[in-house]
């Protein structure tokens, strides 16, 4: 059996999960980490996607985020998340309004500010491919 570590799930709403677990993937910026214990001290930003926690006892849960930080260390894992849900709680109107509110924010906006706006929005829209069925 894999060896376990602490992994908390944070939010400014609420703590989202604070769990023993065996394996954590994340959605990093550059790409998907999966994070296990004894992992070496590291620090990333959070991109819109899933995080894929298994527990300790082997089922695993799956949340939405909206982007944040995870700090890392050999000892645990701590996703400090702008915005997240279960997937379970997670609707299509939700992602929609979430969307539609970025979008407004590109009327006006300079073309660095546009182009980050333009991959948050296919982030979302990713996202919602991914965990609300057609």
């Amino acid at each position: 059996m894999a060896d376990s570590f602490n992994f908390e799930l944070v939010s400014p709403e609420r703590l989202l999960l604070s769990a023993q677990v065996t394996e954590v993937v994340i959605p990093a910026t550059e790409g998907e980490m999966t994070v296990m214990a004894n992992h070496a001290p590291t620090m990333t930003t959070v991109k819109p996607g899933v995080v894929t926690v298994k527990m300790a006892d082997g089922k695993s849960e799956r949340f939405a985020v909206f982007g944040g930080f995870a700090d890392i260390l050999p000892s645990g894992c701590t996703l400090l998340a702008e915005s997240a849900v279960h997937v379970d709680e997670l609707d299509r109107s939700v992602l929609e309004n979430r969307i539609a509110v970025v979008r407004a924010d590109l009327e006006g906006a300079g073309d660095e500010k546009k182009t980050r706006i333009e991959q948050f929005i296919a982030e979302l829209t990713k996202l919602g491919e991914i965990v609300i069925p057609a």
